[in-house]
């Protein structure tokens, strides 16, 4: 069943949304600014101490990130254990936040570049921690409540029936569900 709209015989192309449009341009201008600034050190020093630089944001950064993932496994244990005996799960450390931003900047510092490595090495302070971590989660409540009222479920309700000549028809899903004392007829097996 179709609400009745005609399709449209020339579909608008949706616009394209802001992060699509320059994050291409970000990550060609950061990858421009790295290959730059490390010609500039190896111009300044040798193309050794370029190495072992890069070496040893690698090393550290995997450090880092072994250290993060055993620490997320250890809570994560920790609590598997006080459900399992009982016992509710004790709310959240004041130092637990960060884990994820810890293995954040071990993957900067382990990225060849040192703009990722003052980036990485800046995610390992814990105040730069706490400032993300907050600033991530109030964009994430204002994305949240700027979001139209509805069910999870209500965005799911559009549907696109695709015709053996490849062409899409988009539709909305309408289920008559019977009544409480209507008896329910079985449903056929679901078929490609």
């Amino acid at each position: 069943m179709t609400t009745g709209a005609q399709t449209p015989s020339h579909p608008a192309r949706p616009r394209r949304s802001r992060l699509r449009t320059f994050l291409p341009l970000g990550i060609a201008a950061w990858l421009v600014l790295e290959i730059w600034l490390l010609t500039l050190v190896a111009g300044a020093s040798n193309g050794l101490v370029v190495f072992l630089v890069l070496l040893a944001g690698f090393v550290l950064g995997s450090i880092v990130i072994k250290r993060a993932g055993r620490r997320a496994f250890r809570r994560l244990s920790e609590a598997l254990q006080q459900q399992q005996s009982g016992v509710m799960p004790a709310a959240a450390r004041p130092n637990s936040e960060g884990n994820g931003l810890m293995m954040l900047g071990g993957l900067l510092l382990m990225i060849p570049g040192l703009v990722s490595d003052v980036v990485g090495l800046l995610l390992l302070l814990p105040p730069v921690q706490k400032a993300v971590s907050r600033s991530a989660e109030r964009t994430f409540e204002r994305k949240l409540r700027e979001a139209d009222a509805g069910t999870l479920g209500g965005a799911f309700q559009q549907a696109r029936m695709h015709r053996p000549d490849g062409k899409v028809v988009q539709g909305e899903v309408i289920r008559d569900e019977p009544g409480e004392d209507a008896p329910r007829e079985p449903r056929p097996p679901l078929t490609h």
